[in-house]
C-alpha cells in the first residue's frame, strides 16, 4: 500500500520527478565514469612501466643499487642466462650495463644514466627500438654510437650526427670519458626518463668500465602479469644472492598509484553525490511544502507520524533509485565505446601526462571491483537525502497545515 501510494504521488508532478532521476543518473554517470577513467589510466600506467621502463623483474649485486658502483657486477651471464632460461615464465631478458655520469656539450652539460645495452634483446624487452622517432638503432650503428631522447636533445640543443662526451667513473673509480655521436633520438611515453637516459652499445661501455662481459642489471619480460610473484620466488631461489626486484618494487610510485587509487575514486564520487543529495533534498522539500494541506488532511484522517514520515522516504528513494540503472546502462554503453576508440587528450595535456609517465590515449574500463562500493554509496545518499524531508513531514501539526 506504501509502495504503490508513494509510486502514484511521484507522477503527480512529471517534470520534477523527471528532473531528479536525470539528476541522479548523471551522478552515476559522472561518478562511474570517472572511475573506468581511472581505470584506464592506471592499466595503461602499469603497461607501461612493465612493457617501456623495468620490466617484471631485476636483478642486481645487492649493493649495486646504492650508490651505482660499476665495481659491483653481476655473475657469468652465459651461468646467469642458462638458470633464467630455465624458468617457464621467462619471456625475454635483457642485460645491460650501467653508469651514472654527465653529458657535455659545446654548450652545457647535464647528469645521464648510461645504459649499456645489446640492441635485440633490449628491443624485446622495453622496445627501444619502437620508440625511436629519429636515425637508426644500435646494432647498425658505428661503435660510439649513442641514443638520446627527444626532451634531453631539445634540452641540450642536440641532433642526429652531434658529437657528445660522456664522463663516468669506471670500476675502480677512475674518470674515464668518451666521445660518441647522437645517431637516433627516442622518445617515450616518460620524457623525466627520456631526459636521464642514454643507450650505447654494451662492448662499448664495458670497455670504458672496464669490467669486461660484466653486467650490473637484468630485466626480465614474463609470460604473464600474474607470474609476477611465483616467477619472483623462483628467480630467488636460482639467485640466492642477488637482489631480485618485481616491477612494484622497482617502481614504487606506481604500486603507490594502484593501491591507491580507489580510494581518491571513491572520494570523488562522495563529492557528486553530496552535491546531488542537496539537489534531491531541495526538490523534496517543496514538494512536502506544497503538500501541506494534503499531509494535514491525511493526519488527521488516522495516518500517523510514522506511517507519513515511511511515504515521503519512499517516494524520495525510489526517485533516487529510479535513475540509477539508467545512469548505469548510459556508462556501460559509453565505456563499451571509448574502450575500443580511445580517449585522445595530447591537445591539451600532453606535456603534463607524458612528464608523470602516463599516455595520453586512455581506454576506460568498468573497474567492476568497484561497483559494489558504488552502490553502497549512491544507495546511502538516496537514504540521507530521504531523511530530512521526511522529518519535516511529520513535524506539520494537523489544524496547521489544514488553515494553510
Amino acid at each position: 500500500m506504501n509502495l504503490t501510494l508513494a509510486w502514484r504521488n511521484i507522477w503527480r508532478n512529471k517534470v520534477r520527478s523527471l528532473l531528479i532521476m536525470t539528476s541522479v543518473a548523471l551522478g552515476l554517470f559522472a561518478g562511474v565514469f570517472v572511475l573506468a577513467l581511472y581505470e584506464g589510466m592506471l592499466k595503461s600506467r602499469v603497461r607501461i612501466v612493465i612493457d617501456a621502463e623495468v620490466a617484471h623483474l631485476q636483478l642486481h649485486h645487492p649493493q649495486f643499487k646504492e650508490d651505482y658502483d660499476p665495481s659491483f657486477i653481476l655473475p657469468s651471464r652465459d651461468t646467469l642466462m642458462v638458470k633464467l632460461r630455465s624458468v617457464p615464465a621467462v619471456r625475454y631478458i635483457a642485460w645491460r650495463s650501467v653508469a651514472q655520469g654527465m653529458l657535455s656539450t659545446p654548450t652545457g652539460s647535464a647528469g645521464v644514466q648510461i645504459l649499456g645495452v645489446m640492441a635485440s634483446d633490449e628491443n624485446r624487452v622495453s622496445g627501444l627500438g619502437k620508440k625511436l622517432v629519429e636515425g637508426i638503432t644500435l646494432d647498425s650503428a658505428k661503435r660510439n654510437a649513442v641514443l638520446i631522447g627527444r626532451k634531453l636533445a631539445v634540452k641540450m640543443k642536440l641532433k642526429l650526427g652531434s658529437k657528445i662526451v660522456l664522463t663516468f667513473s669506471d670500476r675502480d673509480q677512475n674518470i674515464t670519458a668518451g666521445a660518441f655521436r647522437v645517431v637516433g633520438i627516442y622518445q617515450s611515453n616518460n620524457t623525466s626518463l627520456d631526459e636521464l637516459q642514454v643507450y650505447v652499445n654494451h662492448a662499448t661501455l664495458n670497455e670504458y668500465l672496464a669490467i669486461g662481459n660484466g653486467g650490473h642489471e637484468v630485466a626480465i619480460l614474463l609470460n604473464d602479469d600474474r607470474q609476477v610473484e611465483p616467477a619472483s620466488r623462483e628467480v630467488k631461489t636460482l639467485f640466492p644472492e642477488l637482489d631480485v626486484k618485481t616491477w612494484r618494487e622497482s617502481s614504487p610510485e606506481t604500486d603507490l598509484m594502484v593501491t591507491t587509487v580507489d580510494q581518491f575514486s571513491y572520494i570523488i564520487i562522495v563529492i557528486i553525490m553530496i552535491a546531488l543529495a542537496f539537489g534531491i533534498i531541495n526538490t523534496m522539500l517543496m514538494a512536502v511544502l506544497e503538500r501541506t494541506r494534503e499531509i494535514g488532511m491525511l493526519t488527521a484522517l488516522g495516518m500517523n507520524r510514522p506511517k507519513v514520515f515511511r511515504l515521503i522516504l519512499t517516494e524520495t528513494i525510489l526517485l533516487t533509485l529510479v535513475g540509477v540503472p539508467v545512469g548505469f546502462l548510459a556508462t556501460l554503453v559509453t565505456v563499451d565505446y571509448y574502450s575500443k576508440a580511445g580517449i585522445d587528450i595530447s591537445s591539451f595535456s600532453d606535456a603534463v601526462m607524458s612528464g608523470f609517465g602516463f599516455s595520453t590515449m586512455i581506454y576506460p574500463e568498468i573497474p567492476w571491483r568497484s561497483i559494489p562500493t558504488v552502490m553502497a554509496i549512491v544507495g546511502g545518499t538516496a537514504l540521507v537525502a530521504a531523511l530530512f524531508p521526511s522529518l519535516r513531514a511529520i513535524k506539520l501539526q494537523p489544524a496547521d497545515a489544514l488553515r494553510q
